[in-house]
């Protein structure tokens, strides 16, 4: 690990991004942190005689949505998902301005990594910040010994979908109820997975 001239620990720097741990005094910058998207495609689940199927499909108008505030820790720190050595949150900063957040735990018995929340702020995307975020995630993986990384994300969600896709997840489940009594009703929860890769 890198560290700055106050000893900060840096996990990595791209142009003006650098890449961290959470502190706790990041809660108010978490919590303000846009995540919203807008999209003119989801992705459908119909039922099939055989189970489901996945398909693109078009909406018009274009979707918006913006995810409710949610409750419990937004400052970095861990929660009751774990000892604090199984879960890690690693942030995104230009300068002071908070761009982006990757947050993990690790489940020992299935060696299992989850994605609990990945977000970049709009003005940042598609400068490869998810992309570097993911990547920390997947070396915190490999330090816990993790066979695979997994995260849940909704049908609605499609450029997320996409992104993941292009990183190499595929679809491995999904759960048509997940969403049922919650802001997010009606849509579904589809669940991607990806293998651990040795590193190169």
């Amino acid at each position: 690990m890198d560290r700055t001239g106050d000893d900060a620990t840096v996990l990595g720097v791209a142009g003006t991004i650098h890449y961290r741990p959470a502190r706790p005094e990041d809660g108010t910058a978490l919590a303000e942190l846009d995540g919203s998207f807008t999209t003119d495609f989801v992705f459908e689940v119909a039922a099939t005689a055989d189970g489901f199927s996945i398909r693109r499909t078009p909406v018009q108008p274009p979707l918006h949505k913006v995810f409710p505030a949610e409750d419990g820790s937004e400052d970095g720190s861990e929660d009751d998902d774990g000892p604090p050595e199984l879960n890690r949150t690693v942030v995104a900063f230009d300068g002071d301005r908070l761009c982006g957040v990757v947050e993990t735990s690790f489940a020992p018995w299935n060696a299992r990594l989850t994605i609990r929340d990945i977000e970049v702020a709009p003005a940042w995307r598609g400068k490869g910040i998810g992309r570097t975020l993911m990547n920390h995630a997947f070396d915190f993986a490999r330090e816990c010994g993790a066979h695979h990384v997994w995260l849940e994300v909704s049908n609605i969600n499609a450029p997320a979908i996409h992104a993941y896709l292009r990183m190499g997840f595929t679809f491995c489940g999904l759960d048509t109820s997940l969403y049922d009594g919650t802001e997010s009703a009606g849509e579904q929860a589809l669940f991607m997975a990806r293998r651990v890769p040795d590193e190169s």
